[in-house]
């Protein structure tokens, strides 16, 4: 019998087109495929911090979707409920980088076979072996059907005593502002373990302070929240409505592209582990820094050994 994996994700991958010099989208000549969507990069770097993880989605019966499939194989990742649509494509976006080394991301993922996603898609029993399921504001937001599979799934979780992680990953481009909102606090009345980042904060909730945002998303139900601080490090308040600030790791940032995401896989992970919360959130900040240290969303991810290395190295 087929043992189900203890972490599962559900989202949107695409392929990530990433530029090899400098420059705008329409005068850069050569790109690095790779990887990326949130919540393809979270389940990828559990995976590589030795996680059994599982994914839920589709992707286009495109060369794409098949080269995706076989890199979560490769990986360890059980792919058995990523479902190739032979009538869309497998969405993809292109970074391109400043003179500074700021990121822009140019998307091609309207009608893309994982916006098509539906709450027909999501497996009751898939969800309910598993120790932890993981969503993202993005998967919300790219469309209503995608919207509904993330309530069904984070629903079924919640019932199933599966624990909830949901990474709020703010995008205005994809949603007004009261529809991002909208989709955020539905998101964190099913959710165990919500991450949220100052960007977010800001933008959902305009000058509240990210700790008033904090206890606003703890409220009265036991969870954790818990702020991506970046080169700052993190902030996490507990169930018991304690704060926590937590220093970043000192390293040589080169892409930040994904490592927010990388952090949550650390996070969340170290927890399933047993890990205190202060534990875990210096883990995550060490996998975050390791991922922000190479290009791309996913190349980067480190092991679960390079992590222990940085973090028994630096101190």
């Amino acid at each position: 019998m087929r043992r189900l994996p203890d972490l599962i994700a559900i989202g949107e991958p695409l392929a990530e087109m990433a530029a090899t010099s400098v420059g705008p989208l329409g005068e850069v000549d050569n790109f690095r495929r790779g990887w990326g969507g949130d919540t393809a990069n979270f389940v990828l770097a559990a995976a590589r911090l030795g996680g059994e993880c599982g994914y839920v989605t589709r992707v286009g019966r495109d060369a794409f979707g098949a080269a995706f499939i076989t890199m979560l194989e490769t990986h360890g990742v059980d792919a058995s409920h990523v479902e190739a649509d032979a009538e869309r494509h497998t969405g993809l976006y292109f970074v391109t980088y400043s003179e500074e080394r700021k990121h822009r991301f140019d998307y091609v993922r309207r009608g893309s076979a994982a916006s098509h996603l539906t709450g027909a898609d999501i497996d009751p029993d898939y969800v309910a072996g598993a120790r932890v399921l993981h969503a993202s504001g993005i998967s919300q937001a790219i469309s209503r059907s995608c919207a509904d599979a993330v309530r069904v799934a984070m629903g079924t979780a919640q019932e199933a005593d599966t624990t909830v992680s949901y990474d709020a990953n703010v995008r205005p481009a994809l949603g007004d502002r009261d529809t991002l909102r909208h989709n955020f606090e539905a998101a964190v009345t099913l959710a165990d373990i919500v991450f949220v980042s100052e960007e977010d904060s800001a933008y959902l909730y305009g000058g509240t302070s990210l700790e008033a945002v904090l206890d606003r998303i703890v409220g009265e139900r036991p969870r954790l929240a818990v702020a991506k601080l970046g080169a700052d490090g993190c902030l996490i308040k507990s169930e018991a409505g304690e704060y926590c600030r937590i220093p970043a790791w000192r390293v040589d940032a080169v892409d930040a592209t994904g490592a927010g995401d990388a952090f949550s896989a650390g996070f969340v992970l170290s927890l399933v582990r047993g890990a205190e919360l202060t534990e875990a959130g210096r883990y995550a900040n060490a996998v975050g820094a390791l991922t922000a240290s190479g290009v791309g969303a996913i190349a980067p991810q480190p092991s679960h050994a390079e992590v222990m290395t940085l973090m028994r190295n630096a101190g």
